[in-house]
C-alpha cells in the first residue's frame, strides 16, 4: 500500500494529511505536559504521551559529502525535559531556530510569521523566533508544480489547493501541509525554500559559513497542545528517509552524505552529539534495516534475560503488516509487543536480587530499592537482531526511577505493553548513552554503549575522498539543568494506535 494510501486513515487518531489549508501550518515542535518534578507522575501517563509521539513513513534516497555539526539539547529525563533538540539557521540573513530532533518524521518545519496560536516564549529560557519568508532575500515559495512538492504528494507529506488525487491539482498553487494530532492539536502551512546554514567539520578546524538550499515547513497555524509554552520549541527537524527530508535533499545534492549518528547523553544535564556523517567505534554492531518499511525497522529474533530465553515465539517479532520492531528517537519510554511483555516483566523479577523488593504501582512492575541500582541487583537484557547484532540492557537501560517510598527508590519497569498490538518499540529509554548510527546508504542501524560526553571520531565521503574527524559534544543550554521545572513529554507526529490503523490497511 502507498504512503499516501496510508496517510488518508488518519481520521481519529493524528497525521491528518488534509487538502486546502491555505496559510497554516505548525509552528513549534514544543508539546510541553505539566507533569510535577518530584517523580510523582505515573508511568500510565507517560505511555499515554508516548502514544501521541510516533514518527511517520521513511524511504530512501542518495548522496554523499562532508561531516556536517549540529548542537544537543535537552535530556531523557522525563520529569525534566523528556526530549532532544538542537538549532537551525535559516534565511538570509540567518535567524536561528530550536527544532526538536526526530527520527520519526521527515519533514522540517518551524513556526512563520503571523502564525496563529504559535507559543512565543518557552520554559525551557530559549528564545523562540518566527520564519518571515518576505524578510529573507533568498526565500522562495514551493508550488504544487514543483518536483519536491511532487515527491511531498507521493509520500503524502504535502497537499495542493483542490487537488482530488497525485495527478489532479493546479500547478501554480502554494504546495501546502495540514497536520493533526491524536490529542487534538492540529497544525498547517506550506512550504518554503531558502537556505540552510551549518557547520562543516574537516581535520581539526570548523567552518560555519556553508550554506545549501533546501525546503521546509513554515507554520502558520497551531491549536491545541502545541499553543501551549512550558516546553515551546521552534519546529520539529524530520530525520526520516523520505525525499522531503533534509537528510534526502542535501545528500542528493552532494553536500551531506547518507547517513547521520547521535549520541545522546541520559543523565541530567542532557545534550549530546548529533552529525550528519557516519560514527566510527570499533564496538559499534549493525543490523540490516528491514526494507520496504515505512519506519526504522529491525528484525529482532529473540530476547533473553540472565542469558535465559524468554519463551516467547520468535513468530511474535517477525516484521508484518501488523508486526516488528522499530527504532524511534521521538518516543520517551520504551514499548513491547503484548505478548511479550507479561514474560520479559516475569524474567526481570524472578532474577532480581533479594535486595529489592517487587511492587505494584498503578499497575505496573516496580521494585523498591534501599539503595542506587546496581547490575548485580537486576538482571542483563539481551535484545538479539538479526545479522548477530544484540543490544544488551543494563538496569539503568529498562527502569525509570518513579518515585520514593520512606525514603527508599522506587524503580519501575520502563518497558510498556502495548496492549492490543504486535509491534516493540525502541525509544530513548534504550537509545540514550549510545552512539546510534543510521546508515541510509547502507541500509543498515548500529550501535553501541558510550559515554557521549566524550569526544568521537567521525567519517563521511566527500567530493575529495573520506573525512575524518574527532569531535565532541556542542551542548545547548537551557533552564532545565539549573531550575528542573513540570515535566514536558514531547510529541512526536503519529500515535502508535493510528500507526498500527494504518500498517492494518
Amino acid at each position: 500500500m502507498s504512503r499516501a494510501s496510508r496517510s488518508a486513515v488518519l481520521v481519529a487518531a493524528t497525521l491528518l494529511h488534509t487538502a486546502a489549508v491555505l496559510y497554516s501550518f505548525p509552528a513549534t515542535m514544543t508539546l510541553e505536559r505539566a507533569f510535577p518534578t518530584n517523580h510523582g507522575v505515573q508511568l500510565s501517563q507517560l505511555r499515554a504521551r508516548d502514544k501521541i509521539r510516533h514518527g511517520r513513513a521513511l524511504q530512501s534516497t542518495g548522496g554523499g559529502g562532508g561531516v556536517i555539526d549540529f548542537p544537543v539539547g535537552g535530556t531523557f529525563n522525563p520529569f525534566l525535559v523528556g526530549l532532544y533538540f538542537t538549532t537551525v539557521n535559516l534565511g538570509s540573513p540567518p535567524r536561528e531556530f530550536y527544532v526538536q530532533i526526530d527520527t520519526g518524521s521527515d519533514v522540517l518545519w518551524v513556526g512563520c510569521s503571523r502564525c496563529n496560536g504559535c507559543p512565543r516564549s518557552s520554559g525551557l529560557k530559549i528564545q523562540l523566533n518566527s520564519f518571515d519568508p518576505g524578510s529573507s532575500s533568498t526565500s522562495s515559495l514551493i508550488h504544487c508544480s514543483d518536483q519536491i512538492c511532487g515527491f511531498g504528494l507521493e509520500s503524502a507529506d504535502s497537499v495542493c489547493s483542490g487537488q482530488t488525487s497525485n495527478s489532479n491539482y493546479n500547478n501554480n498553487s502554494q504546495c501546502l501541509y495540514s497536520l493533526e494530532y491524536g490529542d487534538g492539536s492540529a497544525t498547517s502551512g506550506y512550504y518554503v525554500s531558502d537556505l540552510l546554514y551549518f557547520d562543516t567539520i574537516a581535520g581539526d578546524s570548523a567552518n560555519s559559513n556553508s550554506s545549501a538550499s533546501i525546503v521546509f515547513g513554515c507554520s502558520t497555524s497551531a491549536t491545541g497542545d502545541l499553543t501551549k509554552s512550558d516546553r515551546a520549541v521552534d519546529g520539529i527537524f524530520g530525520f526520516g528517509q523520505d525525499k522531503m527530508s533534509v537528510i534526502s535533499q542535501l545528500s542528493s545534492q552532494g553536500v551531506a552524505p547518507k547517513v547521520f549518528s547521535h549520541c545522546l547523553r541520559g543523565d541530567d544535564s542532557g545534550g549530546g552529539i548529533l552529525v550528519l556523517g557516519e560514527i566510527v567505534e570499533p564496538n559499534i554492531v549493525y543490523t540490516p534495516l528491514v526494507p520496504s518499511q515505512p519506519h526504522y525497522n529491525l528484525n529482532l529474533l529473540n530476547i533473553t534475560v540472565n542469558g535465559q530465553l524468554l519463551p516467547v515465539d520468535s513468530g511474535e517479532f517477525t516484521t508484518s503488516s501488523t508486526k516488528g520492531t522499530i527504532v524511534d528517537s521521538g518516543t520517551t519510554l520504551a514499548y513491547l509487543a503484548q505478548k511479550a511483555y507479561d514474560p520479559f516483566v516475569n524474567a526481570i523479577t524472578s532474577a532480581a536480587s533479594q535486595d529489592v523488593t517487587p511492587v505494584t504501582v498503578q499497575g505496573n512492575q516496580c521494585y523498591v530499592v534501599t539503595s542506587s541500582i546496581t547490575n548485580n541487583m537486576f538482571p542483563q537484557v539481551s535484545f538479539n537482531f538479526a545479522g548477530g547484532a544484540s543490544m544488551v540492557l543494563g538496569p539503568q537501560d529498562y527502569l525509570i526511577q518513579e518515585g520514593t517510598s520512606n525514603g527508599d527508590g522506587v524503580w519501575c519497569i520502563g518497558f510498556q505493553k502495548n496492549d492490543g498490538q504486535d509491534t516493540t518499540i525502541l525509544g530513548d529509554l534504550v537509545l540514550k548513552d549510545k552512539i546510534v548510527v543510521y546508515d541510509l546508504a547502507g541500509q543498515r542501524i548500529g550501535w553501541a554503549d558510550y559515554d557521549c560526553s566524550m569526544s568521537v571520531n567521525v567519517s563521511a565521503n566527500s567530493s575529495t575522498g573520506i573525512e575524518s574527524v574527532n569531535m565532541g559534544p556542542r551542548n545547548i543550554s537551557s533552564s532545565f539543568r539549573k531550575e528542573p521545572p513540570k515535566l514536558m513529554i514531547p510529541i512526536s507526529i503519529v500515535t502508535l494506535v493510528v500507526y498500527i490503523s494504518i500498517l492494518k490497511i
